[in-house]
């Protein structure tokens, strides 16, 4: 059996080890800290337990897809719930809010009702939306541009030139061509925020997103994400992955020929130790393992690369015990300012600054999930935008975070507390920790401390984004939202499969036929979630199949 580490047990490393290993892999993962998850983290604190990133369950259908490869089903592995409202959206110096529905029809209503004539634009948008979101996942998703033969395709050919203008016309151009109000225009232009761009920066490509929360509707796992977490490394482990937590890698190693020898990491007593293995995937940051891991002379993307490159936004993120319950907040709460051009600008501008007020982001699980809060009690996830940054600071706990930071926590308690009408918010909280920049960057190995990876405009969409293998050391290859196809949960679980696809050099465009032939020997995939449990502990370096347990 080919011998391969994965670097990083976050979603994408998980499900590339899952994969690799139902390949016939012998796998370990190496992930720097106690527990997995990476971004997709949990904090529990005083009876709250909030998911410390990824907070949007869409394309539902990419979860099932992935754990049928697998012979189980989102059915058996998630409790999920439809939100409706999906999300509300609150404007600047607007008292009445507007609420998205659960479903299309529901929708156009909404947007009726607005402005006329707008659910007419938004059926033809959406149109639109579902036919490039379509022909996206046959197509473009699931490739690891390889080859560009399989997309010489009669349906593909028919489309160059409208695929043409969806990618050089951005987004908030495209958007303007369907609804004339303001509040519509940001509900339409807000997916880039998603892509970790913003809507003058994005192709009109991504318009097809619109399909997932305006159409599809939008989703929760009871018992936050870190249950979707859970599941993928049980599934991991239960392929024969070893996992091995408190493993931070120092380097890759490469023999004389140019070859995958190992990898060399710090151990969780501070002990030096050396891993071969014919290959390695890296599932942390790109620009972290390109540039610290690999050998200067050895590096496809070094420093001078990413220089040309545009980071996504950073993020202060604000988690909030609140005592009593909050009416006035839905599950998803989006707050947009009048002038939101000018934000994006502060963010992503050559000369950058802190917005405020500042478009921004709520998320209360607690109106979902009663085991997220004690009860009668709120759990708040601020996510405020800002520069990708590092200087901005690092959180804490209490107040006790950097300046910068913590008053731009404060800021946007008042702000939320204001145009939600909860005068006395911050009179009720009770519990308090905030993440900054720096927090991303020194936990996360992050590109300037960003919270989500390289912005998607034109130049870091698809191929141009790069690819998911080096180009100079043979058996390194790379997964998760910093590589092709791009940010957010569902890309990280098809850049796992896009990286299976590369190491078979199987140049097909869809997704892999479901279920994976099972690995010979293999216990059947945990189903729901009495599969969690029973995690052994780590027991030395050895090749017999050995695991670390995260905390429980």
């Amino acid at each position: 059996m080919t011998r391969t580490i994965v670097i990083g047990g976050g979603i994408a490393g998980l499900a590339s080890a899952a994969l690799l290993a139902r390949e016939g892999h012998d796998v370990t993962l190496l992930e720097s800290r106690a527990e997995l998850g990476g971004r997709a983290g949990l904090w529990e604190t005083e009876g709250f337990r909030f998911d410390t990133g990824p907070s949007w369950y869409l394309m539902p259908e990419v979860f099932d897809h992935f754990y049928r490869l697998f012979g189980s089903s989102v059915a058996e592995q998630l409790d999920l719930v439809k939100l409706d409202p999906g999300y509300r959206v609150l404007f600047e110096g607007d008292p009445v809010p507007v609420d998205i529905r659960a479903d299309r029809a529901a929708n156009i209503r909404v947007f009726e009702s607005v402005q006329p004539g707008a659910g007419r634009a938004l059926d033809r948008y959406l149109d639109s939306a579902t036919e490039t979101y379509d022909m996206a996942v046959k197509r473009f998703l699931y490739s690891s541009y390889e080859s560009f033969r399989p997309f010489l395709v009669p349906d593909v050919l028919r489309r160059l030139g409208r695929l043409a203008r969806l990618l050089l016309q951005p987004l908030d151009k495209f958007v303007a061509g369907f609804v004339t109000d303001a509040r519509l225009r940001q509900i339409l232009g807000y997916p880039a925020v998603f892509l970790g761009s913003a809507p003058n920066l994005t192709p009109s490509m991504y318009h097809l997103m619109s399909h997932l929360d305006l159409a599809d509707g939008v989703l929760y796992p009871q018992g936050g994400f870190s249950t979707l977490i859970d599941s993928i490394a049980a599934i991991a482990r239960s392929e024969g992955v070893r996992v091995i937590t408190e493993a931070t890698v120092t380097a890759v190693r490469v023999n004389g020929d140019k070859t995958v020898a190992g990898v060399s990491f710090r151990d969780s007593a501070g002990q030096s130790v050396s891993l071969d293995s014919e290959s390695v995937v890296s599932a942390a940051d790109l620009h972290h393992t390109e540039t610290e891991l690999v050998p200067t002379a050895l590096q496809t993307y070094p420093e001078r690369w990413w220089q040309k490159r545009r980071s996504g936004p950073g993020a202060v993120l604000v988690m909030l015990g609140v005592s009593g319950e909050l009416p006035q907040l839905q599950h998803h709460s989006l707050f947009f300012t009048t002038d939101w051009g000018k934000n994006f600008g502060q963010i992503f501008g050559k000369t950058t600054s802190v917005p405020s007020p500042a478009s921004l982001y709520v998320c209360m699980p607690s109106a979902t999930d009663p085991s997220v809060a004690p009860t009668g009690d709120s759990n708040l996830f601020v996510l405020v935008p800002v520069p990708a940054d590092v200087t901005l600071g690092a959180g804490g706990i209490n107040g006790a975070g950097s300046v910068t930071i913590e008053l731009i926590a404060d800021a946007a308690i008042a702000q939320v507390a204001q145009w939600a009408g909860i005068p006395d918010l911050a009179a009720r909280i009770t519990v308090r920790r905030t993440v900054g920049p720096a927090d991303f960057a020194d936990d996360l190995n992050s590109w300037k401390g960003g919270a989500l990876g390289p912005a998607h405009t034109l130049r870091q969409s698809a191929f141009l984004r790069g690819s998911n293998m080096s180009k100079k050391v043979s058996g390194l290859y790379y997964a998760g939202g910093t590589t092709i196809p791009g940010i957010g949960l569902p890309m990280c679980l098809i850049s796992a499969e896009i990286l299976l696809k590369r190491i078979r050099h199987d140049t097909t465009t869809g997704p892999l036929p479901e279920p994976l032939p099972a690995r010979p020997g293999r216990p059947a995939v945990p189903g729901g979630f009495g599969g969690f449990g029973g995690f052994g502990g780590f027991g030395g370096y050895s090749d017999t199949p050995a695991e670390s347990a995260p905390p429980s």
